[in-house]
């Protein structure tokens, strides 16, 4: 009875190893070595940093800015930073060099998920190549209050420069197509840090750091009419 219920023991383990090896799972549920890889894919994935792809040299076809290359960059930061590109974006994505000439550094591209004058509220997503920075701008009231917003980083990190408070050492530098700044204080903006316009109606922008960043913003009703740049060649 005893060697009976040995080889009965034996045929089951034997039972089990097979079923394992066919499988790739063991009963206490391990992963499989293609879900092993595929974790270790992402891991690898989280630990690189997304870094700058395109140039000017890209971005400009015989002095004309080309919008189809520009979006493609943003496209290809959003497939490492596992952003969709949904129907939504298809439709109301933009982008903007802003008239100055030099989409690597000062430039953006955005979707407005709303922005509703009778209720007065705006959503924003702005979306900024490594390195790249939106130009130094204001809002002034108009027969709309002065919009005053709140940015979120979501992907990458930033520089959030404003002309209120003392100049902070260490600033990143200005392209020189861009031009002097009156905003001399920043912060650097990480994922999950939440910045809010200091004062209304005061000069801000935004840096991308050498990673590219993707920032939420929130806002009061924008209206175009309210915007002002430092840079005189700059217009939206």
């Amino acid at each position: 009875m005893r060697r009976l219920s040995y080889i009965r023991t034996w045929m089951l383990l034997a039972f089990l190893s097979s079923v394992i090896a066919c499988t790739g799972k063991s009963s206490s549920g391990d992963v499989s070595q293609g879900n092993a890889a595929q974790v270790t894919n992402q891991t690898n994935k989280k630990e690189m940093k997304y870094s700058k792809k395109y140039t000017n040299a890209d971005f400009y076809t015989d002095g004309k800015f080309n919008e189809e290359v520009a979006v493609q960059a943003y496209k290809d930061m959003f497939e490492f930073y596992d952003v969709p590109f949904t129907p939504f974006l298809e439709e109301n994505f933009w982008v903007a060099e802003f008239g100055i000439g030099d989409f690597e550094h000062v430039g953006m591209g955005g979707v407005f998920w709303v922005n509703d004058q009778e209720h007065g509220y705006f959503a924003h997503a702005i979306y900024l190549l490594p390195g790249q920075m939106i130009p130094e701008h204001a809002h002034v009231k108009t027969a709309f209050p002065a919009k005053f917003e709140s940015w979120m980083v979501t992907k990458g990190w930033c520089y959030n420069f404003s002309e209120v408070g003392d100049e902070t050492p260490d600033a990143p530098v200005i392209p020189a197509s861009h031009g002097p700044v009156k905003s001399k204080n920043f912060v650097m903006q990480y994922v999950g840090d939440i910045v809010h316009l200091k004062k209304e109606e005061t000069f801000h922008f935004l840096m991308a750091g050498p990673e590219g960043a993707i920032v939420d913003e929130w806002a009061c009703y924008h209206d175009g009419a309210g915007l002002r740049f430092t840079n005189p060649k700059a217009k939206l």
